[in-house]
């Protein structure tokens, strides 16, 4: 869209009778800020790596009743195209500003499409969203969060029948229909009254909880381990004003963990997220309250969620018994080996066992699945490839699906939902610590293990963020200039390979990324973030001891960075 577009777009905004009066002052404050006019509507919202999301506010680049409207009649047109008349939509929310007037709108526009509407009664984890998908037969799901993002955000995240979310061709399926709405004239709705006078609008709970909580429980391979230490084991969990206080607590109660505190200034919904800077458990500031209770209670392991909680961040004691933050590579590769050194052991570890993981996720949790005969598979950033991978398998049965992480603090262990889920993430974390508890270990020590074993794996993520039209044009010069010269070596070692996703690689859709690979095995990755104004800059290499990596990494990082931020 362009800035006069913008303008124009504006102005049919602020004159258009089907505007309410809050949204119409809102843009009557702007009328003299060109560059806020811009920014609001300069483009549309568009389903990036985690649907669509955006500030909350008046425009078309903007997350509003009007917006949700739009996405929901372009939604449920495509549903009724593809599923019929009788298809129904689940609908779940966290606890952002508006997200559950939002969930609401989104139910209201679905049931005057005729489609019948299960809506959580209250704010409820993005996963149990796609085991609901999947338990009610359902058509479609859509999740109104804007998972970690700062408190001015929200978003809306749609899952197709399988409870993943939409991939490429499903989405741009979805935007077409919503781009040729009209968010004034064509999106049908009905009031709350008359959709549940006419069972198209159900609320959703208990039910749902109990069904989510079995599965997963289900994933616990030792729960004899976490019985034998349950009365020395202390966990201390934020839920980080988010949706997942009560269902971590409860699936951790569930495999029989007795001594959890929750972070009381963390406990209840908060949209402003008022006690941290960033809801964010890949950032240590997060743990900063949470960190302070378990020092106090001497906790062996502390847990958070994010605030859709499908994100779990893990903090241990190293060796000489100070906290420290797992990053997502590091929790993932220990879950993974977990998870299959406990199935060898019982002797269910499967011959045609499958661990998926993302292009830019480090290679330490891959490295352990080969030594256990596990195929392992590449998907692109976002959970919804790897979800998309699963439901693949689950159809052919070609591979058993075990484990998927993405270093962004994503795991899912069990086939009950189609997207990471932080609360199966906890429960099989804590089992692992508890696991090796009983036997003398911490969960530190076996990392320092793994590492003697399979070598010295070590990532880092660099990030610039560039808001507005500015930044998305500044992200596409620094892509250009990476993708038109490719360096043909960093840091001193040489680049043996260019892989450009834009094509289309390994048989993935084409994504505007770009990973080279080193002689020495180290790599580094530029991707465009899908839901935030940022570019994303990653790094991996592997070392004969932890100094060699660190040094190698230390190296590849300024060399890399010096480019993109000229």
């Amino acid at each position: 869209m362009t800035t006069e577009r913008a303008f124009a777009t504006y102005e049919s905004w602020l004159n258009h009778p089907g505007v309410d009066e809050a949204t119409r002052s809102e843009l009557r404050a702007i009328a003299d800020n060109a560059k806020e006019i811009e920014d609001r509507f300069y483009k549309d919202l568009e389903f990036g790596t985690g649907g669509l999301r955006g500030v909350i506010g008046a425009g078309t680049n903007r997350i509003n009743r009007y917006t949700v409207g739009r996405a929901s009649q372009g939604l449920a047109q495509y549903v009724r195209r593809t599923a019929g008349d009788q298809a129904s939509i689940v609908i779940a929310h966290d606890s952002r500003h508006g997200s559950p007037e939002f969930a609401l709108e989104a139910a209201l526009v679905f049931a005057g499409n005729g489609l019948r509407a299960y809506l959580f009664e209250s704010l409820r984890p993005t996963p149990e969203l796609s085991f609901a998908v999947r338990h009610l037969g359902a058509a479609a799901g859509v999740v109104i969060t804007a998972s970690h993002n700062p408190p001015e955000y929200n978003g809306y995240k749609v899952y197709g029948p399988d409870g993943g979310q939409l991939v490429t061709g499903p989405a741009n399926e979805v935007t077409a229909e919503f781009l040729a709405v009209d968010p004034f004239e064509d999106v049908k709705r009905l009031s709350r009254e008359e959709a549940e006078a006419r069972g198209l609008l159900k609320w959703i709970g208990a039910e749902i909880d109990e069904a989510f909580l079995q599965a997963v429980a289900s994933v616990s391979v030792n729960p004899e381990a976490v019985r034998k230490v349950a009365d020395d084991f202390s966990i201390v969990y934020t839920p980080l004003h988010g949706a997942g206080n009560l269902p971590v607590r409860n699936a951790l109660a569930a495999v029989g963990f007795t001594r959890v505190t929750v972070v009381p200034e963390q406990e209840h919904p908060d949209p402003d997220f008022s006690t941290v800077k960033s809801p964010n458990p890949e950032e240590r500031e997060a743990f900063t309250l949470a960190l302070e209770l378990a020092k106090r209670a001497n906790a062996d392991i502390l847990i958070g969620t994010d605030p859709d909680c499908d994100r779990m961040g893990a903090v241990v004691k190293n060796d000489q018994g100070e906290y420290v933050v797992l990053n997502g590579n590091q929790a993932g590769a220990l879950m993974a080996y977990y998870l299959l050194s406990s199935l060898r052991e019982q002797g269910r570890l499967p011959d045609n066992g499958l661990l998926i993981k993302t292009i830019v996720t480090g290679e330490l949790g891959a490295v352990i699945a080969e030594s256990f005969g596990l195929t392992v598979m590449n998907t692109l950033t976002g959970f919804k490839y790897i979800g998309e991978k699963m439901t693949q398998y689950e159809k052919t049965g070609e591979y058993a699906y075990l484990f998927g992480y993405e270093e962004s603090y994503g795991y899912l262990a069990g086939t009950h939902a189609r997207d990471k889920d932080a609360v199966v993430a906890a429960v099989l974390i804590c089992e692992a610590a508890a696991y090796y508890k009983s036997q003398g270990k911490t969960l530190y020590g076996v990392l320092l293990e793994l590492y003697e074993r399979y070598g010295y794996y070590r990532e880092h993520l660099e990030s610039r963020t560039l808001k507005g039209i500015d930044g998305v044009a500044q992200i596409g010069r620094i892509m250009a200039d990476w993708r038109d010269a490719p360096p043909s070596e960093m840091a001193g070692v040489a680049v043996s390979k260019q892989l450009d996703y834009s094509h289309g690689l390994d048989g993935l859709p084409k994504e505007n990324v770009l990973k080279f690979i080193l002689a020495d095995g180290s790599w580094f990755c530029l991707r465009p973030s899908g839901t935030e104004p940022k570019i994303k800059v990653y790094f991996g290499v592997k070392g004969q001891s932890a100094e060699d990596a660190e040094a190698k990494l230390q190296r590849l990082i300024p060399a890399v960075m010096s480019r993109v931020d000229r």
